[in-house]
């Protein structure tokens, strides 16, 4: 866990756009380290604690305007507690963390995608977590059009930031990317077009030498 006293456990986070399958290949993850007989906490980003759940509420389901800065501050306040009372007490035990989303896509959505200044938006969740980064990121990359695609397929209510329009998407996307090529020692960028049984396995060996 940089930036933290050293943790015994594991931290791997699922990032990309959504409907890049996160939710698939972490569910296969846990599955698959809780076979080796690691405990796994599964947890997300907002929305992992009962603080998190009301600033989900917020962030995801608010039917009015909220202020890109102020956006960009709650999810920051929720990555505060989430790390402090969640991740790290679970790191320090040894356990494996698997988290979908964390601070790259708030340098994503609220950086790139509300054209906010991603420098600061990162620097604002680095302070609000004392500098923690995960072990692992596993980016799942998806055209924004085929994104879209499935999110329709899935027949349910889009929310506030899946209701944003394309070139929103396209700028989230060139951002994720952008962040991967940046620090290539913790991310694993996937095609998420791949079946999924071969990213699992891709995933899989990512992650074998650190368990």
């Amino acid at each position: 866990m940089t930036g933290s006293a050293v943790a015994a456990g594991l931290w791997v986070t699922f990032e990309g756009g959504d409907g890049s399958g996160k939710t698939t290949q972490a569910a296969l993850l846990q599955e698959w380290i809780e076979g080796t007989g690691r405990t796994v906490v599964r947890t997300r980003e907002p929305g992992g604690t009962e603080v998190g759940v009301l600033v989900r509420d917020i962030v995801l389901h608010h039917r009015g305007d909220i202020a890109p800065r102020a956006e960009a501050l709650l999810y920051a306040a929720d990555r505060a507690h989430h790390v402090e009372t969640l991740v790290r007490p679970a790191l320090d035990r040894g356990e494996v963390v698997i988290q979908d989303r964390y601070l790259d896509s708030s340098v994503a959505y609220q950086g790139a995608g509300r054209v906010l200044d991603a420098g600061e938006v990162r620097d604002l969740s680095l302070w609000a977590t004392g500098g923690a980064l995960p072990d692992v990121t596993v980016l799942l990359d998806l055209d924004p059009g085929a994104a879209r695609a499935r999110l329709d397929a899935d027949d349910k209510p889009f929310d506030r930031l899946e209701s944003e329009k394309a070139d929103f998407h396209a700028r989230v996307r060139e951002a994720f990317l952008a962040l991967a090529a940046a620090e290539p020692g913790r991310f694993l960028v996937l095609d998420a077009t791949r079946p999924i049984d071969e990213l699992a396995a891709d995933i899989r060996r990512r992650l074998q030498p650190l368990l």
